[in-house]
């Protein structure tokens, strides 16, 4: 017992120390286990964090990230690209440029400040500010989705100073929201992003010295054995044999069935039977599986199941809502005769809005069945996650939100706070507030201004920024506890179609707006507690997230407008060359939700006046859902899996469908069971020392063979060689064939 105190002691004597701090200070007094377990309370303000180094990889995997995943964000098999990838890359590169760059000091001329490409070892706190660049890269523009829908789709002209501004406000408003929050948010102790955990741990494993094992590989090593098997293989999927990627054998047996085709079409029908050999089918729409927790995959396969497998399947058969008039699985929107909506004839060409006497003439509009109910899904989710987390975590939430008041109120704060306050200076509230004002004028100005072509008046950017601020904080403290971010985007997209109908393009940005600012803002206030919790200094963090926002969002700007204008027919697959993956299935979803919510509007979609009342129920059976779970839960305690039951992660499960396909679901979901159970379960110290490598390097080989083959290949039109496989499909075109009789179809015999 002697020896433990002592052992105690000495080791919050090195923290006071180390740190600078009273020898109480040192203390871990943090409320949340799992972070007393994970993070830190050792910190080293001495060392430098803006260095040569911190500017050059973090800028380059800024503007590497944005790109790649622009890039990839408009081919058949969308990819992302996490910053894990440049996490795991940025370590041997930095010690590389510790050990070669030069170590002389260069003073600038007229002042005493000193500069030096390599002011010693690379360190932790460059490390996590390179990957806060990367995390800026990575988390992608959502407005550019709106660019994309009025040049590839809608084919108008916009404004490139309104696009651009646009892309920059809509990513940069997150930054007011977030310093009026950072102090609930950040600084208390009971608000704890379990998210952050896994980075934090990763970042430690890395800064480890490692030995190589006894016949055996450093992480390292494995890193670059794995990305270079992933880089060379990938030049068969995606340039010899594109049709591996998906393959589907009940196509390949019954060619000229329609019915056998939609129940094993892994692209556009149920997927039973289908397979790929593919990382980019595996990883493309969910994200990498060996990333996910094993409770999480198994709730959305069974999400997944119930809907697509039994739910859908005896809703199309029975026909209901005149289901088999469309494709089984389609994001398109269709007419009353089963064709494909012609949206040009109820669009006002001069004034792009509705022509009501030109709708009520032609159709109402229809969607696949699939489509509709998945749209009854989102609503389901969104109620289901309130629910769930009023009930599974409404407790700990409050509980957690009194003592942070109580905190706030009283400047009480825990280890990490402590620390933060003693060694570095707050980032100034007037700086939030000059990026916030800033960037309303802009918003306001891009909306009214360039001919108004975003057809959003000022008052709609002021509510959707009201929306933004209402919701910040109380779903900032959900996430903060639970790890879960209920989506505003269906309650921005009900509120500006009831209220302003008519106008696509006035809905996608309110949405944007009101949305993408919160969500932006709260990613911003995580990146804050990473830094919070690997001790960076604040002002540190806000420039990197600052210059990393408007670095990453130009960079992906420009890759979609070069994309847009450079590559002919770009998201139109029926104008396209075969083998082309220049298909944005993404875009196609969010240019036929324009169409729903925008052009036509839920009042003639979700009410009598439309073809689907009967979705509003979703709302209902999703806040209900997770009742009875967590009755449950209760009476049987002792059965810990029931409060595994994640209802939202259920209702969601299939709301990736489309643009994801099933294929992807069957093949993410066999991976990750694999080896977050089995060899989570059967190899825990593999699993823990490679899991997380694994993922990053196929990510990594993956996309750089991509880019590569596109620059040496693809841009000069040269195809692979001229033979079955290089379809870019799995070889079922009667698939996407309506099974209603009369019904006429492109390539379909007529039932």
């Amino acid at each position: 017992m002697t020896g433990q105190k002592d052992d105690e002691a000495s080791v919050k004597k090195k923290l006071a120390s180390k740190i600078n701090v009273p020898e109480e200070d040192g203390f871990n007094d943090n409320p949340i286990e799992q972070v007393r377990l994970t993070v830190s309370t050792d910190d080293d303000p001495s060392l430098p964090c803006l260095t040569f180094r911190t500017w050059v990889l973090g800028l380059a995997s800024c503007v590497l990230l944005a790109f790649v995943n622009q890039f990839f964000g408009y081919r058949n098999n969308s990819l992302y690209i996490s910053s894990v990838s440049v996490q795991i890359v940025a370590l041997p590169v930095g010690k590389l440029m510790a050990a070669t760059l030069s170590t002389k000091s260069f003073r600038f001329p007229g002042t005493n400040w000193r500069f030096s490409m390599n002011p010693g070892p690379f360190n932790l706190k460059e490390h996590v500010l390179i990957t806060i660049f990367a995390n800026a890269g990575a988390s992608g523009v959502y407005a550019l989705g709106i660019i994309t829908i009025v040049k590839a789709f809608y084919h108008r002209k916009i404004h490139i100073v309104a696009a651009f501004l646009l892309s920059q406000t809509t990513q940069m408003l997150g930054y007011g929201w977030a310093g009026l929050f950072r102090k609930y948010l950040v600084d208390s102790p009971y608000m704890w992003w379990p998210a952050n955990l896994v980075q934090v741990s990763l970042f430690r494993a890395l800064h480890e010295k490692e030995k190589r094992p006894k016949n055996g590989l450093t992480r390292l090593q494995f890193f670059f054995i794995v990305f270079i098997c992933s880089f060379a293989y990938y030049i068969i999927p995606s340039y010899l044999f594109p049709s591996i990627s998906m393959i589907s054998v009940v196509c390949l047996i019954w060619k000229n069935s329609v019915k056998a085709q939609q129940i094993g079409s892994g692209m556009k029908g149920l997927g039973l039977g289908s397979f790929g050999f593919d990382w980019s089918t595996v990883a493309g729409f969910l994200g990498s599986p060996l990333a996910n927790p094993v409770f999480a995959i198994v709730n959305t396969l069974a999400g997944f199941i119930i809907v697509v497998y039994i739910v859908y399947p005896i809703a199309y058969w029975m026909n209901w809502k005149d289901a088999q008039k469309f494709p089984l699985i389609s994001s398109h929107t269709f007419d009353s005769d089963g064709q494909t909506y012609n949206i040009s004839r109820i669009l006002n060409e001069a004034t792009f809005d509705i022509d009501l006497p030109s709708y009520n003439s032609y159709s109402k509009l229809y969607l696949s069945l699939f489509f509709a109910i998945n749209y009854g899904l989102s609503f389901a989710t969104l109620s289901s996650t309130l629910s769930h987390v009023f009930l599974f975590y409404g407790d700990t939430i409050w509980d957690m939100w009194k003592k942070t008041t109580s905190a706030v109120k009283d400047h009480v704060g825990d280890v990490h706070t402590r620390i933060m306050k003693k060694n570095y200076e707050e980032v100034p509230q007037w700086w939030f507030q000059i990026i916030l004002v800033s960037m309303v004028a802009l918003s306001i100005f891009a909306c009214e201004g360039f001919d108004k072509q975003l057809q959003l008046p000022w008052w709609g950017v002021l509510m959707a920024c009201g929306i933004a601020l209402f919701f910040t904080l109380p779903i900032g403290i959900i996430q903060a506890t639970t790890n879960m971010q209920p989506g505003l985007n269906v309650i921005t997209e009900l509120i500006i179609g009831y209220i302003y109908p008519g106008k696509p393009l006035a809905n996608v940005s309110f949405k944007t707006y009101g949305y993408i600012s919160m969500s932006q803002a709260l990613g911003f206030v995580a990146d804050f507690k990473l830094g919070h919790y690997m001790k960076i200094p604040p002002k540190s963090m806000f420039i990197v997230q600052l210059v990393g926002t408007v670095v990453a969002s130009s960079a992906s700007f420009a890759t979609s407008w070069w994309l847009l204008t450079t590559v002919p027919n770009i998201c139109n697959p029926s104008l396209l060359p075969e083998g082309s993956p220049w298909t944005c299935p993404g875009d196609d979803v969010f240019y036929n939700a324009s169409i729903i919510w925008g052009v036509v509007g839920p009042l003639r979609m979700f009410t009598k006046q439309g073809i689907y009342p009967e979705m509003n129920w979703f709302f209902l059976i999703g806040l209900l859902a997770p009742v009875p779970v967590w009755l449950l839960s209760r009476k049987f305690p002792n059965h810990t899996w029931i409060k595994l039951i994640n209802m939202p992660i259920l209702f969601s499960a299939a709301g990736g469908m489309p643009p994801a396909r099933a294929v992807n679901y069957w093949l993410w979901g066999a991976v990750g069971i694999y080896f977050n159970y089995y060899i989570y379960r059967k190899y825990k110290n593999w699993w823990a020392r490679h899991n997380y490598i694994l993922s990053a390097a196929l990510d990594a080989g993956l996309a750089i063979m991509a880019v590569i083959l596109y620059f040496t290949l693809n841009a000069r039109d040269i195809v692979g060689p001229d033979w079955w496989g290089l379809a870019n499909d799995d070889h079922c075109p009667l698939a996407k064939c309506p099974t209603a009789p009369g019904i006429v179809a492109k390539g379909c015999p007529v039932q």
